[in-house]
């Protein structure tokens, strides 16, 4: 069979490990295959533009595919496939991920009644936050009260509510709204803590219940 003469754009385009790959085969035994975009394969003892458009196999006088050389891609692929492939990372990331809770919540609880309980503490918690924003909301709300009662009775006798009173009552206006979005936030979290908390406690199930089929009882 003919020696290979590979011109200086196809030596490029192999680079350096298809280069010697080829060296090392024996320029005599060396053949290439590609597909085409109808999906045909085509065999030749020398690379041509085709071959390098979508991708080809390096085969050796025996027959063995010794080397896959990829397609070359345009910008617009490449990003593409960068794109697919950090994609399916950050899939296996978050399987990953979940297997390593899973793993983590089977062998922090022995059984339900305990992760239970520890959800509990933390409704409690909770709760207990909630009571003092309510307290401190209430407080609030009575200091506002009292500003605008003498705001009242400046009023009531005929006389202009000083400035700094009227400040007061603006800024004690904003401490009092924002001790009510506390509030609302605080019980925003807990019925979301809730839902969350009872989405893990069935997790939790499955997982014991797959874990006892696993062991065949």
């Amino acid at each position: 069979m003919r020696r290979l003469a590979l011109s200086a754009t196809i030596i490029l385009s192999l680079g350096l490990t298809g280069l010697a790959t080829a060296q090392e085969t024996g320029s005599g035994g060396v053949h290439y295959r590609w597909v085409d975009s109808s999906g045909l394969p085509h065999y030749s003892d020398s690379l041509t533009v085709d071959a390098l458009k979508y991708g080809y196999e390096v085969i050796n006088s025996n027959g063995m595919v010794v080397e896959h050389v990829q397609k070359q891609l345009s910008p617009a692929e490449r990003a593409a496939a960068e794109k697919q492939a950090a994609e399916a990372a950050a899939k296996q990331h978050a399987v990953d991920a979940q297997k390593a809770n899973d793993i983590q919540l089977l062998n922090t609880y022995p059984d339900e009644d305990a992760l239970k309980t520890q959800q509990q503490q933390i409704l409690d918690h909770l709760d207990e936050q909630m009571s003092t924003t309510r307290l401190n909301l209430h407080s609030q709300d009575a200091a506002l009260t009292d500003l605008l009662n003498r705001a009242a009775d400046e009023e009531r006798q005929k006389k202009p509510v000083p400035k700094f009173l009227t400040d007061q009552i603006a800024t004690q206006r904003n401490v009092v709204a924002n001790e009510r979005a506390l509030l609302e936030r605080e019980k925003a979290n807990r019925e979301a803590t809730v839902q969350q908390q009872a989405q893990e406690l069935q997790h939790f199930r499955e997982l014991k219940a797959a874990e006892k089929a696993d062991r065949g009882y």
